[in-house]
């Protein structure tokens, strides 16, 4: 019996096998009764599930532990506001792109403000190129902390670029690098051996979307529609019975390409710009750029760095500035 139960604490897997001492003394037990069930990880459930009262749930070391959480988020200035978001920008129950995505609020509004400050050649026309898989959680309407930056846009990836690209040329290479294995939501969950980190994000990021087109495939719209459970995850396994402990209507679901751009420069198709992408496919850019034109050979010295800002940053000086 083995359970896999959401990820990031997103949902709690209990299970339970029914023994009783012949069956515990038995070298060749029979048939084991086992019972599983996915919680939603909230207070609520745990006082239900332990049928203790409010007043009496809290435990001495767990009031000890709370404690010393809030003083290390007061140490490393976690709980620092950057802005107010007006509304929640999804990764994948938004459409991209569109006003709700969290890929079009990081690339096309945070990163051309926070790459563009102190930035000798935020005059020149530019085009930002991102892996989708960088983005890595939802942010929802409120303030909006260090904690949560570092939640939705963890990785500390530099900006590089290369100047003088055609427009043209910029979007090929784009379309070249969402070209190939298929899209996240239909891939074969066959494990394989990845080489690069590119490679290794997109794979973990595939599974879980995969996970997530299928469970809205399964009767999603019809559910929302109801209006009678809050959104969720809806487990399906192979034991009989229902596992969800709270019955929800599955989060809606949109896929997205492997890299997301910012919106193209209003220029001529070959006219000169800087083409931004982020450090770990800078081979791969120089090799479609290469595959995708021959006026120019480009090599890594051609490449250079765009701008001190990290991709783990931009958020929180976006928001600084647009949310305040």
């Amino acid at each position: 019996m083995a359970l896999e139960s959401g990820r990031y604490m997103e949902t709690i897997g209990w299970m339970s096998a029914k023994l009783d001492h012949k069956t515990m003394s038995s070298q060749n037990p029979g048939n084991i009764a086992f019972s599983r069930r996915y919680l939603d990880p909230n207070r609520v459930t745990y006082e239900y599930h332990t049928g203790v009262k409010d007043t009496k749930f809290d435990t001495n070391l767990g009031l000890y532990i709370t404690r010393g959480l809030k003083a290390l988020a007061e140490k490393f200035g976690i709980n620092f506001v950057y802005g107010t978001a007006k509304r929640d920008y999804t990764t994948n129950q938004s459409p991209y792109p569109s006003e709700g995505s969290q890929l079009t609020l990081f690339v096309e509004n945070a990163l051309p403000v926070a790459l563009g400050i102190n930035n000798t050649r935020n005059n020149i026309p530019n085009l930002i190129i991102v892996n989708s898989a960088s983005q890595r959680f939802d942010i929802y309407a409120g303030p909006f902390t260090k904690n949560d930056q570092l939640t939705a846009s963890f990785y500390p990836d530099r900006f590089l670029y290369i100047k003088d690209v055609r427009l043209s040329d910029a979007k090929n290479a784009l379309s070249a690098l969402n070209g190939g294995k298929p899209s996240a939501s239909r891939r074969d969950s066959e494990v394989t051996q990845h080489q690069t980190k590119e490679e290794d994000l997109q794979y973990v990021d595939e599974i879980y979307r995969a996970w997530l087109h299928d469970m809205d495939d399964r009767g999603g719209v019809e559910r929302r529609a109801a209006q009678n459970q809050t959104l969720g995850y809806v487990t399906t396994d192979s034991c009989p019975g229902v596992g969800d402990d709270t019955a929800h209507a599955p989060l809606p679901y949109f896929g997205l390409p492997k890299f997301v751009n910012s919106k193209f420069p209003e220029v001529a198709e070959d006219a000169p710009i800087d083409l931004v992408f982020i450090d770990y496919i800078e081979t791969r850019m120089v090799n479609f750029l290469n595959n995708v034109q021959s006026i120019k050979t480009y090599s890594s010295s051609d490449v250079a760095l765009y701008s001190p800002v990290l991709a783990s940053e931009a958020l929180g000086i976006y928001a600084q500035i647009a949310w305040n």
